[in-house]
């Protein structure tokens, strides 16, 4: 039976690298796919991963009716095998309607990727949706790690290596980004809470409150 799945984890756990592995697998045997995203980090209409690879994609505008985008593919003459729709906390929880109704109604399998929540350690709309209809919810089992060395269990959003709280809740950005720019970074939830980023903690051990450790 076709499948809504969303594959969530945080940011840099190589979900955009699974969905671009399912899209190489199915199309190395003769499938052809739908391929959905928003807000890429390589621009408008490419589904890309760290590693390097990318692809091409049909961006997600806001108001985009995506069960009426296949239906129209389908009835042009295209094909449809498999749908994939990545950054998908970014659509809005209408447009997560329309692809459980892909499944449903047109036999085709969904493959979602995200994350659950954002900077604040709130869900994203289009996640919490996906949640809520998903036959299933897979958590992606390669662990982005904290600066620690613990687990990353939440996104935080930096400014100049400082972690903000406030904000709209969309700002395009990676991990990675120059100091001066806004990025995000992962984080286990301990430093999450106590808004301890790499940079912060750095600061933080050359602060002359520490105490000097003896060489003698």
């Amino acid at each position: 039976m076709p499948e809504l799945v969303f594959f969530s984890g945080t940011m840099d756990c190589g979900k955009s690298t699974l969905a671009l592995q399912i899209e190489h697998n199915r199309s190395a045997r003769g499938l052809a796919g739908m391929i959905f995203t928003r807000d890429d980090r390589a621009g408008e209409g490419k589904l890309s991963s760290r590693l390097g690879l990318v692809t091409d994609a049909v961006e997600v505008e806001d108001g985009r009716d995506l069960y009426a985008y296949l239906v129209e593919h389908l009835s042009r003459g295209g094909r449809a095998d498999y749908v994939i729709a990545d950054e998908a906390q970014f659509l809005a929880p209408e447009q997560i309607d329309q692809l459980a109704r892909v499944v449903d109604d047109l036999d085709i399998d969904v493959y979602a990727f995200g994350i659950t929540t954002d900077f604040r350690s709130k869900l994203f709309p289009g996640s919490q949706r996906l949640v809520e209809l998903a036959d299933r919810v897979e958590v992606l089992q390669v662990e982005a790690l904290c600066w620690c060395g613990a687990r990353a269990t939440h996104n935080a959003r930096t400014v100049g290596g400082h972690m903000v709280v406030e904000g709209a809740q969309v700002v395009v950005g990676d991990v990675n980004q120059s100091a001066d720019e806004i990025g995000y970074e992962v984080l286990c939830r301990r430093h999450h809470r106590r808004r301890m980023t790499a940079a912060s903690a750095r600061a933080a051990a050359l602060s002359p409150d520490v105490l000097p450790v003896s060489t003698a």
